[in-house]
């Protein structure tokens, strides 16, 4: 059985480093620090199964007015099987999150999971902003 904790304490971190330096597509080569600063920062969502960590959603929120979904996965082996809803679930459902203004996150890969929680394409796209830095995680030069 799948279930999904806050809990920080058994988060996986070289289970959740591994997956966002080696195998996500948005974190490519992120240093372990710079994950253990996220994950010590927001408000994290783990699935297992059993003592196993299968998969994560990471909450960075103020707990007032707005919260940023970021890092959603689930391991490879692992997909198809729900754990992406039930992550979700456990976040629309968490007290702290539920009467947030907005949320909002980023996503090339799961629109219609999303979707499905109420997340949709920006409303005003034109009046949203960013300031990217592409080679935040390479390494140094």
């Amino acid at each position: 059985m799948i279930k999904i904790s806050t809990d920080a304490a058994r988060l996986d971190v070289v289970l959740i480093h591994s997956f966002l330096s080696d195998e996500s597509h948005w974190a490519r080569g992120i240093t372990r620090e710079r994950v253990e600063r996220a994950l010590a920062n927001s408000l994290c969502f783990g699935a297992y199964e059993g003592d196993r960590q299968i998969g994560l959603a990471r909450v960075v929120t103020d707990f007032a007015t707005f919260a940023w979904l970021a890092d959603v996965f689930v391991v490879q082996t692992q997909r198809g099987r729900g754990v992406g809803a039930l992550l979700m679930d456990a976040v629309v459902a968490h007290p702290e999150l539920t009467n947030l203004r907005r949320a909002a996150l980023v996503t090339s890969s799961a629109p219609g999971l999303y979707a499905r929680y109420g997340f949709a394409p920006l409303a005003k796209p034109a009046i949203w902003m960013e300031r990217l830095n592409p080679d935040a995680y390479a390494p140094p030069a």
